[in-house]
This record gives structure tokens, C-alpha cells and sequence, in this order.
């Protein structure tokens, strides 16, 4: 998997934050803070537990911490999504 989330994957992740919010996905771009788009640590925690269920991983409290942004959001998804593939194919 590359080191660099692709466009379709991002689409995924602005998704699932704008539906979570009800706002527009063009809304949701990769420069926007959550404080931008009126996210608090409540829309905060239920838009991880939404990555975590479209993508199949568990966010850790410690890196859930660490994401105030739709960029670091999508790159922490894309992290463990990548980890999550590669034990995969380890295993196989």
C-alpha cells in the first residue's frame, strides 16, 4: 500500500465525517480543522467510532487524541489500514 492516502480513500473518510456532521461533503477538505467544522470532542469521538466501522480498525485513545484535523484523520485511518493489510498478507 502506498504511504500516501489516494483519492478514493480520502473521498471515504470526508465522507463518513460529513455524513456524521449532516453537512456537505465539499465541506470536508483535507485543510479543514475539526474547530473549522464546528466538531467537538463529542462529534469528535462518534466520527472516529465511524472510521473505525467503514474501515474495520480500532482507533487507539492515544492517537484518537491526536487528530484535530480531516488530514490527520484521513492519515491515521490510512496508517492503520495500511498496518491492518500488511498482517494480513503476513499471515497469509
Amino acid at each position: 500500500m502506498n504511504s500516501t492516502p489516494n483519492a478514493p480513500f480520502i473521498a471515504r473518510v470526508t465522507k463518513v465525517i460529513a455524513d456524521s456532521r449532516k453537512i456537505p461533503q465539499d465541506t470536508v477538505t483535507l485543510d479543514k480543522t475539526f474547530d473549522e467544522l464546528k466538531i467537538d470532542s463529542l462529534d469528535g469521538i462518534n466520527i472516529l467510532f465511524a472510521i473505525e466501522a467503514e474501515f474495520e480498525i480500532d482507533i487507539s485513545d492515544d492517537d484518537a487524541r491526536k487528530i484535530g484535523s480531516v488530514r490527520e484523520a484521513v492519515e491515521g485511518a490510512w496508517t492503520l489500514v495500511a498496518a491492518k493489510e500488511a498482517a494480513a498478507a503476513a499471515e497469509s
